[in-house]
């Protein structure tokens, strides 16, 4: 491959692996997402980056990237970025809007099924994911996270972190919406709020082997894990 040739996108086989609510429709997300964080997303992002502590030379794989917004932050600081989504419009939207990076791929795929090799990461991120993801399928997401890790390497996990009285009602009916237009009205996710609590996989982590987990709240609405492969 030439040295500033894009990366493509990856088109696995198709799989039976259930990957809970699937969002379609990027623009909705991005509407939705900007009315939540307050249009401050951009600022979000970049604090995310900052607490990843990369350098130039890490790998990153970003799981559950969404329309690509965290990934392109990450991929001006990092020498390269997998981006993996179950959504094929997700990864399509991302792929349209970062043409001009050239250490990125793409991998269709779902976090509990990694087409990823051992130990090829220095960071995985997941933000604003893991509720999404069956409560069943968790602890084997966070174990395929743990399996692409080098040592050494770092996890990142984010989540809306609502506080007050209106940011928990807003995730409800935003986890409604999500669900209706995803045809997943039947699948019962639980409490949204409850569900989007990051501080709930401490032990989840421990039990995959992680190290070191810490929880860092960071405006607007998340909260983050950090956590070390030995």
């Amino acid at each position: 491959m030439a040295e500033n040739e894009p990366l493509s996108p990856i088109r696995p086989q198709d799989n039976d692996t259930e990957v809970g609510v699937l969002l379609t429709q990027p623009r909705r997300y991005l509407a939705f997402k900007t009315v939540f964080l307050l249009g401050r997303g951009g600022r979000l992002n970049r604090r995310i980056a900052r607490l990843a502590c990369l350098v130039p030379s890490s790998d990153v794989v970003d799981i559950g990237c969404g329309p690509g917004d965290l990934a392109r932050v990450l991929a001006s600081r990092a020498g390269r970025v997998t981006r993996v989504d179950p959504s094929a419009p997700m990864i399509d939207y991302a792929t349209a809007r970062s043409r001009r990076l050239t250490n990125c791929r793409f991998e269709l795929g779902a976090a509990q099924s990694l087409p990823l090799p051992d130990a090829s990461a220095d960071l995985v991120t997941s933000t604003f994911a893991m509720h999404h993801i069956p409560a069943a399928y968790r602890p084997t997401a966070v174990a395929q996270m743990f399996r692409v890790l080098r040592p050494g390497g770092r996890l990142l996990l984010a989540d809306t972190y609502p506080t007050g009285l209106i940011l928990p009602s807003v995730v409800r009916v935003m986890a409604r919406i999500a669900r209706r237009r995803a045809h997943d009205i039947a699948h019962d996710l639980g409490d949204p709020v409850a569900a989007s609590d990051i501080r709930r996989y401490r032990d989840m982590l421990d039990a995959a082997g992680f190290d070191a987990v810490k929880f860092v709240a960071v405006r607007p609405a998340t909260g983050v894990l950090l956590a070390t492969k030995p």
